[in-house]
Order: C-alpha cells, then structure tokens, then sequence
C-alpha cells in the first residue's frame, strides 16, 4: 500500500486525445519526496534542454505535494512545472486553495501535459473517469468565469477548477493559472497551458488518502494547531504587522501600509515616496478596504486566513492576497480603489499580478523620455490610470505594441532597441523582481537573488529575520524560544548582529554566515514544494510550526518513508541540485547569476565575488556554478555528470569547457 500519495500519475498526450493512468515507483518518491522534486526528475528525463517552451515535447506538470490531502494544516498546494518562455528555464510555480488535495482524493498525485491540442480544452477528472472536452464555447472567456461555467456545465459545485483566462489562450510570457483562492502566477505558467490548448482542469475525488501511523500523524498535527494558536496569541514583537504571525503575509488584514508605501518603488521602479503616507491617505486606505473586502479567507485544511474576498464597485468578487493589494497602485501612483479594481480585472484575464504592472510601468517609462511615441500608443488614454487599463487590454489581446510588452521587459526591450534595455532594470534571469531599490548591500538577499532558481525572493527568503534588532537584550529575547533553528550557530548569528558597526551589513553577517543562512532558507522552502506545504506555515515567516525538527516525523507517519533530519536534508539538496542541473543544461551559468544593477546603491564586487565563490563550494557546485561530479556522486545524481560530460558541460577533470553557452541568447 502507498501511503500519503496515490501511487498514480495521469499522463494526458493532446497531440493524440490519448488518456493514460501510469503507476510510479515508490523508490522516486524516497529519493525526491514529491511534488517538486518528483516533477524536477520528470523533466530531467523527459525534456531535454533542445526542448523550447512552446515546443509540444515540453511538459506541463501539475502536481500535489507529498503530504497533500492527508490532516497536515495547510498541507494544499499544487506545484506547477514546465519550462518557462520568459526565462528559458525550469519555471515551478505554487497555488494554494483546494485543487491539489482534491486531485489526491481522486486517486492521482499528478497530471502531466504533453503535446498539443488541435482544439481548445478542458480535462475533467471525476475519480476513474477522465475525459478530454471540448471548449471551443469557452474561448476568450475570464479564468474564473470559465470555473464557474465549468461547474455548471457538469452539475458539479464542488469541482475544483484551475483555469486560464485570455492571456494565456493568447501566450503571455506571465500569464497566470487561476483557481478560485489562489493561483500559479510566476513564470508564465499560463502561457505554456495556452499553447497546449487547455482551458482548464476540472477535478472532483471522493477517494481516501492512507497515512502509515494515523494516530502519530494525528498527534504531529494536533501539536502543529497547538502552535499555530499560540504563535496567534503571541506575536513577535520588533518586525513589520505582516511578519508578526504566521501565514502568508497578512497584507490584507493590515490597514497600515505605511512601511511597503514608503520603502518600495513605485511606477517605474525608481522614485521612492518617503513622505507619501499621512493620516488622511491612512483613512482613505482604510475606508477602501473595509468597502470592498468582503471577508477573509482560508485555503483547504488551514486555520490561517491570509486572502480576502474583494467586492469592487461594479466588478465581480475576486480572492486577493500578499504583496498583490499593492501592485498595480504603486505601479501608477494612484490609490487602493484603482489597485482593488485592475487588479479584479488582471486576474479574470489571467495575467500574474508582480509582473504585469512592472511591464507596463516600463512601457510608460519609455514614453515618457520618448523611444516609444504616441504612434506605439494610438488612443491611448491621457489620464494616469486609463493608461494602466488601456495596456492592459492591449497586452492580454497582443494588439499593437501589447504584442511586444506581452513577452515581458527583458524581450521586450530587446525588440524595442533604442536604449530601451537601459530600462529593464528589474529584471533578473529575464525575469521581474519587486519593485524594491535598497542603499546598502545585503549579502544574504544577494545570494538569494543571484542564485535562487525559483525567481521570486519572497519564495526564497524566511525564518532568520530579516534585519537586526537594535538591542542586544531583543536579540536575546528572540533566541530563547527560537527552537526551530537546524544548528545552534543560527543564534548566535543573530545576537552578533547589529544596527550599525562592525556587525552589520554589508560584512555581517559574514560570508560564510549568510551562506549558512541561505542554504537554511532555501532547503526549507525546498522541502516545502515536495510536500506541497504553505511556505506561510514554515518557510517564510519567523518561528513557524513546521521546521527541520518535525518535518521528519511528519513524512515518516504520513508516507512511511524511514526519515531524519540528515536523509531529509540530503533529499532536499537532491532534488534542488537536480533543479539547477535542469537549468545549467539549458545555458545557465555564473554570468547570469546577478542581482539588477540599480539594486543597491553602495555595491561591493570583491565581496560579491567572495559571497558567489563560497556559497558555490558550500552547494557543491563549481566557479561556474555547476555542480561537481563529486557532489553529484555523493547525492546520487550520477546519471547528470555523464549527461554533463557527453554534452561538455563539465570534462573528466570536473573542469567546465571553456566554450560555454549561456541564457543571454535571443529568442528563438
């Protein structure tokens, strides 16, 4: 018996209309846990790097997490998987909501796409019936208008439905999937559904979910609860409103807005608005939200209410959550009301909410200092948040220079010319960050940038503060409960780190402090998108219920796979170390692994250098940042150095050829 998982894949070839259910060997589950790491060995073996996005031998993987569907809180993403069109490279992105646990209760850990569709449309899985239909009369139509009319369609309310809206019928390098409370938006995820002709994926199961040891499994998540009430009740003192609990950033039960306001970037991701917030913007802000937010909301199986549900004037509903609230008004300058109401409206065409008013803030940056002229923008509105409306329908549709703009800035700065690439300054790996500019270089968020692989930062960073506190007798309060730390020395790390001084940035922590700390961060994020957990219950936010002491337990009591910290910790760096493999051999190498130029202000190269070249050895990686025969050897990848070695990616010596291709390349 298969415990935790299903034990079976659907293989949908669409090229054919061909239906398959394929059962999976355990022994890939012990090795890369789930979710993401079984979707990385997938696309290891079966696309290889010649592959283009929209090529109909790229894979598009829906997948749930390990310990999806079982009592685990917050237990409920889906992790989607294919190769990205913005970036060329693996593209993994999460949607919380109720999709990935309703798939395992219909008898399926993942849904994996190949080929392509002649016609647009859906799939629907109800348990052991599962069918290809057609949805021609569902073209052009909204991404949650199309759930809504699935479900009626079948007579099913209670199907889960992941949907895409025009943009990705029409191939926007960051078109989003939507699923009702959540979505998988970075990426351009969507895109790839779009060129495959899916609409959407409709799934209803009824089926049970075993666990190994249910009273054990039952005792870790009661603990789990008992935490979480806790951690409720006892918010950390001396962080920002949205980092004093737990769940995802708590942006839409927080009114104050004045440290995102006044800290981040706003239109073209230059001018920063220290003085923009005051007590009448405080009123007007609060006023807005308590107009249009219906109510909080929570994903399957967790107490946390971390979205909401936004009822603007005139508009549907919509569920919103995170750093999205605040997109699309900073972007144009403009207020709550104008990021309520576009934002309603990006989401029904299906477009991801960071990317998309980065785009067309830059386009109006070009305007303004005029390599796009009003001939790029015939009718055009003049008023400030009529062009945000404008480019967007113009973009999700591809009209005119929305075709351009649809590939994102980097692209679309290389198709523009004209200095146009002086501008697509917040981008890394072709890809847009959030509008944030700091003074001073932070070596632990540089790491991150430079060499995450999952893009967003905010998917990358958690658990060790983000900044220190400014007294000792603070930092020593912090630490005494601090027991999800992997190793003691994260204490310390901490209790040394100060304000201003020696210790403080730009060289402290120390090189091979921050090294530690990213490893830590990101193995746990890692482990996360195996198990198809919340990063809000563990990986991002500070002290959470879920870390490398229990997670352990949790996979030996649900899946009954033997596990400790150390297998846990090998599995983890196995599965992310075949995630960087998958990307060095489609050209990724140490050249594109830098942060924006603009990011910091006082830059520190000999000390970037360091930061690169220590953390590379630590990962087991080459100069070049490919990781050696060595350490593929001792994670059991040795099927990716002979891979490496047959294509020259790294000689018998493990030296790298010196003729090496990189990602700087133009689209094909």
């Amino acid at each position: 018996m298969r415990y935790a998982e299903t034990g079976f894949n659907l293989e949908i070839d669409l090229t054919r209309g061909n239906i398959e259910r394929v059962e999976t060997d355990p022994r890939d589950t012990e090795l890369y846990l789930g979710g993401l790491g079984t979707n990385a060995k997938i696309l290891w073996d079966r696309v290889p790097p010649e592959v283009e996005p929209f090529s109909p031998e790229n894979l598009l993987i829906f997948s749930a997490g390990l310990l999806c569907g079982t009592p685990a809180t917050g237990c409920n993403r889906t992790i989607v998987s294919t190769i990205s069109p913005q970036t060329e490279l693996m593209a993994f992105s999460m949607m919380g909501g109720f999709w990935a646990p309703e798939l395992k209760y219909a008898g399926y850990d993942k849904v994996i796409f190949r080929g392509k569709s002649p016609n647009l449309v859906y799939l629907w899985i109800n348990n052991d019936k599962v069918e290809i239909r057609d949805a021609s009369h569902l073209q052009g139509k909204g991404a949650i208008e199309t759930a809504e009319l699935i479900q009626d369609e079948l007579n099913e309310p209670k199907a889960q439905v992941a949907a895409i809206g025009l943009a990705g019928e029409n191939r926007i390098y960051y078109a989003s999937i939507e699923q009702g409370r959540s979505s998988a938006s970075r990426l351009g995820v969507g895109a790839v559904m779009g060129d495959k002709g899916i609409k959407a994926i409709a799934v209803r199961g009824t089926k049970d979910i075993n666990v190994a040891e249910p009273a054990e499994f039952i005792e870790l998540c009661n603990e789990v609860l008992e935490y979480i009430k806790f951690r409720n009740e006892n918010p950390i003192p001396g962080v920002m409103t949205i980092l004093k609990g737990l769940g995802s950033p708590q942006e839409m039960a927080t009114h104050d807005e004045k440290w995102h306001t006044e800290n981040f970037m706003w239109g073209n991701a230059r001018v920063r608005r220290r003085d923009f917030w005051n007590e009448e913007i405080a009123k007007e802000w609060k006023e807005t939200m308590e107009s249009m937010q219906t109510r909080l909301i929570s994903c399957y199986n967790c107490p946390m209410k971390c979205g909401a549900t936004i009822t603007p004037t005139g508009q549907p509903t919509y569920m919103m959550k995170c750093f999205s609230k605040l997109t699309y008004t900073m972007a144009a300058m403009s207020d709550l009301e104008f990021g309520f109401k576009i934002a309603g409206l990006a989401q029904e065409y299906g477009v991801d909410g960071y990317s998309t008013p980065q785009v067309m803030a830059f386009a109006l940056e070009l305007y303004e200092n005029g390599i796009l002229t009003d001939d790029d923008f015939p009718g055009m509105p003049s008023d400030n948040e009529g062009r945000f409306y404008w480019l967007l329908d113009r973009i999700v549709r591809r009209e005119g220079i929305g075709d351009v703009l649809a590939n994102g800035t980097y692209w679309a700065a290389q198709q523009i010319g004209k200095g146009a690439e002086e501008y697509a300054h917040n981008t890394i790996k072709k890809h847009e960050q959030l509008p944030l500019k700091l003074s001073m270089l932070n070596p632990v968020y540089f790491l991150m940038y430079s060499t995450g692989e999952k893009i967003n930062i905010t998917q990358i960073e958690g658990q060790f503060p983000q900044a220190p506190y400014p007294k000792r007798e603070h930092r020593e309060a912090f630490v005494k409960d601090w027991f999800q730390v992997p190793d003691e020395k994260f204490k310390q790390y901490f209790l040394d780190w100060e304000p201003r001084g020696e210790n403080s940035n730009p060289y402290y922590p120390t090189v091979q402090m921050s090294c530690d700390i990213v490893d830590w961060q990101e193995r746990m994020h890692y482990i996360d998108d195996a198990l198809g957990m919340c990063s809000g219950l563990s990986s991002f936010p500070l002290k959470p219920p879920y870390h490398m002491h229990n997670y352990p337990k949790f996979i030996s009591a649900g899946a009954g796979i033997e596990m400790d910290e150390d297998k846990l910790t090998q599995a983890a760096k196995r599965y992310r170390t075949l995630v960087r493999a998958i990307n060095i051999r489609r050209g990724m190498r140490r050249k594109d692994e830098k942060p924006p130029e603009d990011h910091w202000k006082k830059r520190f190269p000999e000390l970037e250098k360091e930061l690169l070249d220590t953390y590379y050895k630590l990962k087991g990686w080459n100069n070049d940042g490919i990781p050696t025969k060595e350490s593929l050897h001792e994670l059991g990848l040795d099927y990716v150095s002979e891979d490496f070695v047959e294509r020259g990616i790294l000689s018998d010596d493990e030296g790298t050829l010196s003729e090496e291709t990189s990602t700087e390349t133009e689209k094909k």
